[in-house]
């Protein structure tokens, strides 16, 4: 049984075929945190960021990784790997050992993809982006948005999110944007319009647990609107597919569109 590298599935297979959980638990405290509930809250949601317990020490986990890298090699270079699922890879308490692994993936010759609210690693460019300026185009940092800081205490500000998207793209990373969940609708039409120039691929889901009715159609109609005149990639989740009764969308590989 895989440790750190697996195929998702349900919601989170719709980002991606393959994934990468060394951590469980995150400082950004987000009170919408699908982690935080149900039957998995204990093992999952805590506010502090803790190794698996599958996992001795952060060495361990990278040797497991390591192996379980080269185990499953030729299927992962056909696609990419996502970090992560479990835990923010970009936080300060797990930003080490996930980009070290990242890194090692990058020259394995894997595509992998970055999800962070964390936007403060920017300031260590040099060190950890400049590094890999060679992989950029197999590199892929998205930001979830939700544009309400009040809910996500322990984040970078939303602000703070859009303008680390925009220097990563300047610097010829590919970008996205996950506006899922859907908090405020009025607030995600918002980032939609202000990152539209500088994300390579957006995509919008609703929030789990959250009762349908709670969401007024039109404005959810209006988020699927504005992305189809933004002339940009995008994904509608199922959950947003579903609700408008729109056909399921394919999943986008933002490895393999146009960038901005």
């Amino acid at each position: 049984m895989s440790k750190a590298i697996y195929k998702p599935k349900g919601k989170a297979g719709e980002y991606a075929e393959w994934a990468c959980n060394l951590y469980v638990g995150c400082s950004n405290n987000c009170s919408y945190c699908y982690c935080k509930k149900g039957l998995l809250s204990h093992a999952m949601g805590g506010p502090v960021p803790t190794l698996k317990k599958c996992f001795r020490d952060p060495e361990d986990a990278f040797n497991v990784f390591v192996k379980e890298l080269d185990k499953n090699l030729p299927e992962l270079q056909k696609s990419s790997l996502f970090f992560t699922f479990s835990s923010d890879p970009m936080i300060p308490e797990t930003r080490e050992l996930n980009w070290e692994c990242i890194d090692l993936a990058l020259t394995r010759g894997v595509k992998c993809q970055v999800l962070t609210k964390n936007a403060d690693f920017i300031k260590e460019f040099d060190t950890l982006l400049t590094h890999c300026w060679c992989y950029r185009d197999n590199l892929a940092f998205g930001f979830t948005l939700t544009g309400r800081d009040d809910l996500e205490p322990g984040a970078s500000t939303n602000e703070e999110r859009c303008e680390t998207m925009r220097t990563l793209h300047q610097y010829g990373y590919r970008t996205f944007a996950s506006l899922e969940p859907v908090v405020d609708p009025m607030k995600t039409a918002e980032i939609i319009y202000r990152i539209k120039d500088y994300c390579d691929l957006i995509k919008v889901g609703l929030m789990s647990g959250k009762s349908l009715s709670e969401y007024n159609r039109s404005e959810v109609e209006g988020i699927a609107a504005l992305l189809y005149c933004s002339n940009r990639p995008y994904y509608l989740k199922k959950s947003i597919t579903d609700y408008l009764g729109m056909p399921p969308q394919t999943p986008i590989d933002i490895f393999k569109i146009e960038r901005v």
